[in-house]
């Protein structure tokens, strides 16, 4: 019996859309959290090699459960895989308002990424029910919501944190992050039909190891999947350092911080509503995600210079537009070559490497951070993301051949 194909029940950008306002919801929660990580950590007398640990626990998570969900909605569907797992996040956030020492948030943390591993359906689902030459601005606006996320979600983070009692001043930013996934697991429920019908056999699709071989030998998603691990590497290392960058630079607090992330997602929001989708329309994905990584480096590889939070925050928001660019590319690209039937299943893989790399991308990014120099995961960064601008050039070359398209010149190695 061959499987059905994706079926959408309502129509497509009214679909795609009324699921990334639900997200939305959840996100906030997530940007709340974000910002305050490393105060969290610290105040459990947290060191800054534990406080990366933290941060990749949530990765680790994700890296088992991005291709375990993705897989499992290609044959059950993408609503309960939503409502499955931003449900149990949900209480991994609870989990963590009463963790008693460093060690119980580290396993909280780990729990809560791989339920929190579900944006191979959050794509699978935006990819179910539009075109192909839509889905890179579908992807951004999925991106603009987590930037917007990150823009609210921070501000409210550090209203409500109270870094001097300890633990328990980070309690109401929890019990608010838990209380916004669960208004996105009963919004799921009530506004959101699902995309596809449910298949019942699943001998047609290989296990993930078989899976991964695969992916891994073609020649588009193969290389995109490197380019996810090594960008990811990059940003998530100058993330998870930020924080502590500014405390031992400038003498910030969560405050500052948060106004950094602020701005980036107010900078981030507006590149993927109003830029990413109408540019990879017209110039192509290959060749805009080339030109975000490019932008990548530059606002890496100058952040060191910056003086002051003014020129902290412009830098920073010139390497989040790099990204915003870039990221909803890469999604785009690898939904065109994978097989429509396993959307899921490729995403999941290729989000498996985003999250490796926010595993080992932090944890590298301290230690440098503690041996080399407050300013070395910047230049870490810049480092490892410029070689990745040829493996996009590579894979949108072998894209666009493969679909028997020309290739632009101006992308021809």
């Amino acid at each position: 019996m061959s499987p059905a194909a994706p079926q959408p029940s309502t129509p497509p950008p009214l679909a795609a859309t009324s699921l990334i306002a639900v997200i939305f919801i959840n996100m906030l929660g997530f940007g709340i959290i974000i910002p305050l990580l490393p105060f969290y950590a610290k105040s459990m007398a947290a060191a800054s090699w534990q406080i990366s640990l933290v941060f990749s626990a949530y990765a680790l998570g994700a890296f088992f459960g991005e291709p375990f969900w993705g897989r499992l909605s290609d044959r059950y569907g993408r609503k309960p895989l939503l409502m499955t797992t931003i449900s149990a996040n949900c209480l991994c956030y609870l989990g963590l308002i009463f963790a008693p020492n460093i060690w119980a948030a580290f396993s909280i943390r780990l729990l809560g990424g791989f339920f929190a591993g579900n944006n191979s359906v959050i794509q699978g689902y935006i990819s179910d029910v539009t075109a192909p030459e839509k889905r890179a601005r579908m992807l951004s606006r999925q991106g603009a919501a987590f930037n917007v996320g990150m823009i609210v979600g921070p501000a409210v983070g550090g209203l409500f944190a109270h870094t001097d009692m300890g633990p328990a001043g980070f309690r109401i930013p929890l019990f608010i992050a838990a209380g916004l996934a669960a208004a996105s697991v009963v919004s799921i429920f009530l506004f959101i039909r699902e995309s596809r019908q449910r298949e019942t056999a699943m001998s047609h699709r290989p296990n993930r190891w078989a899976a991964l071989g695969e992916a891994v030998r073609d020649p588009v998603i193969g290389r995109l999947m490197l380019l996810t691990f090594l960008v990811g590497f990059a940003f998530n290392g100058i993330e998870s350092t930020f924080g502590l960058w500014g405390l031992a630079r400038f003498g910030w607090g969560p405050r500052q911080i948060s106004v950094c992330f602020a701005f980036m997602g107010i900078v981030a929001a507006l590149t993927q509503v109003f830029a990413t989708g109408p540019l990879s329309e017209r110039y192509g994905p290959g060749r805009m995600l080339a030109v975000g990584m490019t932008i990548t480096v530059l606002g890496a590889a100058l952040q060191p210079l910056s003086t002051g939070l003014a020129t902290t925050v412009a830098l920073m928001c010139l390497t989040a537009t790099g990204q915003s660019v870039a990221w909803p590319n890469v999604g785009a690209l690898i939904s065109r070559a994978a097989d429509p039937h396993r959307v899921g299943q490729i995403l999941g893989l290729n989000n498996a490497c985003g999250a490796l790399s926010r595993v080992t991308g932090p944890f590298a990014a301290g230690l440098t951070f503690d041996l080399v120099s407050i300013n070395a995961p910047f230049l870490q960064g810049a480092a490892v993301v410029a070689p990745a601008i040829f493996l996009a050039v590579a894979a949108a070359n072998r894209a666009a051949r493969r679909a028997g398209e020309a290739v632009p010149a101006a992308v021809t190695p």
